[in-house]
């Protein structure tokens, strides 16, 4: 590949495309058309094999719009559950919220849910992963995101080995949970 620069007077580069990081080649006086004259670029190019991934920054509403899939929210703290209830009704899903373990074992038991917006620690009762043993047995394949405003801990990780999808930290936003929710419930 040739690159031509314009700076004082033109000069030509030859780039080899053979994976280093810096590559910089100075045509010798004979290759080039300015006399050995011009002004010498280094170009630094990053050696990747790695796929383009989509830019996040370029997510819109409409990636993680609900269409009316029912979420159970099981979080033990009333403000956190408030939060993503509304934040997940505002984007078009039925929202069904349950202050414990307990309360979602038993709502299940006679309802379903499309996922579960699962928080991981929750005081007193069973907690996240242990709610999610006992749904699974009567609800096997039941889709769900973990949610903890604590650091992913081996209980998170044990959940996600028995089905569970994206760990979400707390506190977070409506994209962050939307697209947790949107990506598990496409899967």
């Amino acid at each position: 590949m040739i690159f031509r620069a314009v700076k004082e007077k033109p000069a030509r580069f030859r780039v080899p495309n053979d994976g280093t990081r810096n590559s910089e080649t100075r045509l010798s006086p004979a290759e080039r058309d300015d006399g050995g004259q011009g002004t010498t670029f280094t170009l630094y190019f990053p050696a990747t094999r790695k796929e383009l991934t989509k830019d996040r920054s370029l997510v819109t509403i409409q990636d993680y719009m609900g269409k009316g899939e029912s979420i159970l929210v099981v979080d033990d703290v009333e403000e956190q559950r408030e939060i993503a209830s509304r934040m997940l009704q505002k984007v078009g899903y039925s929202v069904t919220p349950v202050s414990s373990g307990e309360e979602a074992v038993d709502y299940l038991k006679d309802n379903s849910a499309d996922l579960l917006v699962l928080d991981m620690i929750m005081d007193p009762g069973i907690d996240g992963l242990e709610t999610y043993r006992r749904i699974l047995k009567f609800h096997p394949g039941q889709k769900a995101i973990i949610v903890s405003g604590f650091s992913e801990t081996e209980r998170v990780k044990g959940a996600q080995r028995l089905g569970a999808g994206a760990y979400v930290k707390k506190p977070f936003l409506l994209e962050k949970l939307g697209l947790a929710v949107r990506d598990e419930l496409d899967k």
